[in-house]
C-alpha cells in the first residue's frame, strides 16, 4: 500500500510539471490556433537564462522572476518577428517555422551554454514527507510545483472566462477576420497569447529542470509528454489540459515503477490513442463534431 502511494503521489508531481507544458501549448492553440513545437526549446533557453541569474545572485526567487521576464519577452520576440509571417498561412506552414525555430534555439544554446548538463536548484527540501514511521516519495519541493501549476491553470481559466482581454483573445484566435471588424487588435492579441505561453513555458522549465539537469535536448520528453496530455485533455480546454497530465503523470508512473521505466512512453502512447479512438477532440473539448 505504501509504494502504491509513493507512485501516486509521485504521478502527481509529475503530472503537474507535464500540466504546466500542456497550458503552455493550450495556450497558444486558443490564441492564434498554433501548435508551437518549438514550446521545448524557449522554455529551455529561459532555463539557461534563470540558471544563470541563480548562480550570479544565488536566489531562486529572483532567478524565477527572470524566468517569467524573459519568457513574456522571447514569447513577444518570436510571434513578432517569425510567427507572424505565416499566421495567415496554411497551418503546415506554421509548423514547419516552429520546427526550425526548435532547431535554432537548440544549436544556440549549445553554442552559449555547450551541450553539457548543468543541475538547477530545487525550490524547497527534496526529502519527503514522513508519515508515522514511513518516509513518503513526495517532497516540500513537489508540494510547492503542485501548487504553483494549481495557481497557474486557475488564473488562465479566469483570463479565458472571465476578463475582456481573455475574450478578445479567443475571438481573435476563432474567428479573426470578424474580430477586426469588432474593434478587436488581432496582431497584438496574438502577440499576447505567445508571450503569456511562452512565460507559463519558462514556469515548466524551471520546475522541472532540477529533475532533468538543464542541457539543449533534456527538455524534449517534457515537451512529447506535455503534448500528449494536452491532446489526451483537449487542445481547446486549459482544466482538460491539467487533467489530461494528471491522467498521464499517474499512468506512467504506476507503469514505471510497477513494469519498468522503458514502458513508460509506450504507456502515455497507448493511454492517447486508446482516448482519440473515442473522442478524438480530446476527453473535455468544448468543440463539438457536426456533420453536413
Amino acid at each position: 500500500m505504501t509504494t502504491f502511494i509513493d507512485y501516486t503521489l509521485n504521478g502527481i508531481s509529475n503530472g503537474a510539471i507535464y500540466a504546466a507544458v500542456a497550458l503552455a501549448l493550450v495556450l497558444i492553440w486558443r490564441a492564434t490556433r498554433i501548435v508551437n513545437f518549438a514550446q521545448g526549446a524557449m522554455l529551455m533557453i529561459t532555463t539557461y537564462i534563470a540558471l544563470a541569474v541563480t548562480n550570479k545572485t544565488g536566489s531562486y526567487v529572483l532567478g524565477f522572476i527572470v524566468a517569467l521576464a524573459s519568457g513574456l519577452i522571447l514569447g513577444a520576440l518570436v510571434e513578432r518577428l517569425v510567427m507572424r509571417r505565416v499566421e495567415d498561412g496554411p497551418p503546415l506552414n506554421a509548423v514547419i517555422v516552429a520546427l526550425g525555430l526548435y532547431t535554432l534555439f537548440v544549436a544556440v544554446a549549445g553554442m552559449i551554454w555547450s551541450d553539457t548538463p548543468r543541475p538547477y536548484p530545487n525550490a524547497f527540501s527534496i526529502l519527503g514527507y514522513k508519515v508515522g514511521g514511513t518516509r513518503l516519495l513526495f517532497a516540500p519541493d513537489d508540494l510547492f510545483i503542485v501548487v504553483v501549476v494549481i495557481l497557474i491553470a486557475a488564473a488562465l481559466a479566469a483570463l479565458f472566462r472571465y476578463t475582456s482581454l481573455g475574450l478578445q483573445m479567443r475571438a481573435a484566435a476563432f474567428k479573426p477576420e470578424v474580430a477586426r471588424l469588432l474593434g478587436v487588435r488581432v496582431g497584438r492579441m496574438f502577440t499576447y497569447g505567445w508571450a503569456l505561453a511562452a512565460m507559463v513555458g519558462a514556469i515548466a522549465g524551471v520546475l522541472v529542470a532540477p529533475s532533468v539537469f538543464v542541457a539543449p535536448n533534456n527538455f524534449d520528453p517534457i515537451l512529447i509528454t506535455g503534448f500528449v496530455a494536452a491532446v489526451l485533455g483537449g487542445l481547446d480546454s486549459p482544466p482538460g489540459a491539467v487533467i489530461g497530465a494528471l491522467i498521464v503523470g499517474l499512468i506512467t508512473s504506476y507503469v514505471s515503477g510497477y513494469e519498468g521505466s522503458a514502458l513508460e512512453p509506450l504507456a502515455a502512447f497507448v493511454v492517447l490513442m486508446l482516448v482519440l479512438m473515442v473522442k478524438p477532440t480530446g476527453l473535455f473539448s468544448a468543440t463539438k463534431e457536426r456533420r453536413v
